[in-house]
């Protein structure tokens, strides 16, 4: 040991069996040689339990330690209880570590503490430095009493002396050999009952997978939970050690029972008890100390990644989008004639010498639609882009909004977005005109009337042979074929209709209990309908007219009569821009676009009349 030193003594052996169950191989630290490591109190990381400083010493026989102690009030402490030979245990922290199994490759030292146990009892204060007699150590400590494998080089910081010193302690010393943790669990087991014994082994199962958990996690990220080879001392309040689980073991051995040693060793450690558990527990109460919540696995997510979306049905958005005619312009003008059953314009026979007279007048219809700005404006906080590493948080957002919008423009389309009239977000009906409520000159609207149908059907005496199911569904199925025949779109349309509506009709029963509609593909059939489409949204659906309140239960349509205008740059498109006042990424998608049913009776509507306060049977 080198003058201007308060002490030197073994950091750490190798080839000694720690009691974590670890072997450090020879050479694990050979690359922390000359190196200068903070000196503290039982591997704290409080400033004010920082002692010293210790330079490191790679040896053939593992790592030896120059201490010197500051000048605060701790190491004045620390350095008289070395000197006085109170405190004579050494233990490092090391993370970096490189496994074989159960042996240690490599590692990196961090500090090195004073302890009242060491886990490597390779690892103890051999020499004390007196200052004035810097040749001439005062005493050598050693903290193990378990016998050495000798070893053959010769320690290069020991005099002559303490060389003959060491040996002869080491020749009075009795032949002790190690006992493993089965010789221990072999030496109590007589001693505790089966449930203590469970206790036992329940303890070093977990010891045993968290030193592996924390050694994985060592390689991976280039740290440790906890020291591996820490010493006796709890390392904090809330954890219970491996060295802890050792000491209530050798503790149940002098009192008998596992039990009564545990309690001691809380009392003793002052770990918090929680009243409601057995004697000897510890509290699970994460907010007080000795929980033991980390003996518990953790939860691990069903599937990583983005958060799956609580959605309703979506499907149809996408087909109702696809499906309409896009045009390269967003001013829409559409004009028609109607020349039906127009007696005026009928061609006319002529008699010889009689003046011709003129065909009648004829009204032209017209209309024009303007386009309007539909938007979904976001913000994401930086701070969350940042923290937010198991997905792509930005992106992940974006999906969202997109989604919302193509929503939105298909709501309007079909049926409008609902919002009042002075509500400034409106998507308004004379921009995306909702084909519902289309003039009539468009949509073609029809009301069910139940008690018709069910005068018609069931007559005075046969209500008890057909169901409500049946008699809604031929009243829907009638309606809409009657329609049909004023429908002027072009080719078969789709029909949109909510699910409930269609299970009325597949539930519908003849007088015989047969099902009339056994499958989709049979009631499409029976509509004359190209496809049928759900819609989830449209069970909601209700407007007034006249005073009257009106739901909605289908509409008929081939959405390729409908028309949505979008000049260049009016399509969907996606703004980004960085707010540095707040922080903040700014997010604006937004179209802008026109629509309309651009054909007479292209369209059909069926509802029901209702009242305000009726619950919707359909729906």
């Amino acid at each position: 040991m080198s003058a201007g030193y308060d002490f030197s003594g073994w950091a750490t052996r190798y080839n000694v069996h720690c009691d974590d169950g670890r072997t450090l191989l020879p050479n694990a630290f050979k690359d922390d040689d000359g190196k200068t490591v903070p000196l503290v109190w039982a591997h704290s990381n409080e400033p004010e339990r920082v002692l010293g400083k210790a330079v490191l010493h790679h040896c053939a026989e593992g790592m030896r330690a120059d201490c010197v102690f500051n000048n605060t009030d701790a190491g004045k402490l620390g350095k008289e209880l070395v000197t006085s030979g109170s405190i004579t245990g050494l233990s490092i922290r090391a993370n970096r570590l490189v496994h074989d199994g159960a042996n240690v490759l490599r590692g990196k030292i961090r500090e090195l503490s004073l302890v009242l146990s060491g886990a490597n009892d390779g690892a103890y204060i051999d020499e004390v430095f007196a200052h004035g007699d810097d040749e001439d150590p005062v005493s050598n400590i050693y903290m193990c009493e378990a016998e050495f494998e000798p070893y053959r080089d010769e320690i290069e910081h020991e005099s002559k002396n303490g060389e003959e010193e060491k040996k002869m302690a080491d020749e009075k010393k009795p032949e002790t050999k190690e006992k493993t943790v089965g010789d221990v669990l072999n030496d109590i087991e007589s001693k505790l009952s089966e449930e203590e014994m469970n206790v036992v082994y329940g303890l070093i199962g977990t010891a045993a997978e968290g030193a592996e958990k924390d050694s994985d996690e060592g390689e991976e990220d280039g740290n440790m939970k906890h020291n591996a080879f820490e010493g006796g001392a709890q390392q904090s309040a809330d954890i219970l050690t491996h060295s802890d689980e050792m000491s209530i073991i050798e503790l149940s051995k002098k009192v008998g029972s596992f039990k009564d040693a545990l309690e001691i060793y809380r009392e003793d450690n002052e770990l918090t008890h929680d009243g409601a558990a057995p004697v000897g527990g510890f509290t699970q109460d994460t907010k007080k100390d000795g929980n033991i919540s980390w003996l518990f696995p953790d939860y691990k997510d069903l599937k990583t990644g983005e958060p799956e979306l609580i959605t309703d049905d979506w499907s149809w958005q996408s087909k109702v989008l696809s499906k309409v005619h896009k045009l390269p312009f967003s001013r829409v003008r559409t004009g028609q004639v109607d020349i039906r059953k127009l007696d005026a314009l009928r061609a006319k026979g002529y008699e010889k010498g009689k003046f011709k007279t003129y065909s009648g007048n004829f009204q032209l219809a017209r209309r024009t639609t303007d386009p309007q700005t539909v938007y979904v404006k976001n913000a994401l906080h930086k701070d969350d882009i940042t923290d937010i590493t198991d997905f792509d948080y930005v992106n992940y957002l974006y999906k969202i909004d997109r989604q919302m919008l193509i929503n939105e423009l298909a709501t309007a389309i079909l049926f409008g977005d609902g919002r009042d009239e002075d509500d400034e977000n409106k998507i308004f009906p004379d921009h995306i005109r909702p084909i519902w409520t289309d003039d009539d000159l468009y949509t073609l609207k029809g009301t069910l009337d139940l008690a018709a149908a069910k005068e018609a059907i069931q007559g005075s005496d046969t209500s008890k042979h057909f169901s409500d199911n049946y008699i809604l569904s031929e009243a829907f199925i009638e309606k809409l074929l009657y329609m049909r025949e004023k429908f002027k779109g072009t080719g078969q349309p789709d029909l949109y209709i909510t699910p409930h509506m269609i299970n009325v009709m597949l539930l519908s029963r003849d007088l015989n209990g047969r099902r009339i509609y056994s499958s989709i593909e049979e009631l499409r059939s029976a509509l004359n309908v190209n496809s049928i489409i759900t819609v989830e949204q449209m069970a909601d659906q209700k407007r007034t007219k006249d005073g009257k309140t009106y739901q909605l239960d289908a509409l008929v349509a081939n959405l390729s009569d409908y028309a949505v205008g979008s000049t260049k740059g009016g399509e969907v498109v996606h703004h980004t821009q960085f707010d540095i006042h707040y922080n903040q990424e700014l997010s604006l998608i937004e179209t802008r676009v026109s629509g309309a049913l651009t054909r007479p009776w292209s369209a059909i509507a069926i509802e029901e009349e209702v009242t305000s306060n009726d619950v919707n049977p359909v729906g």
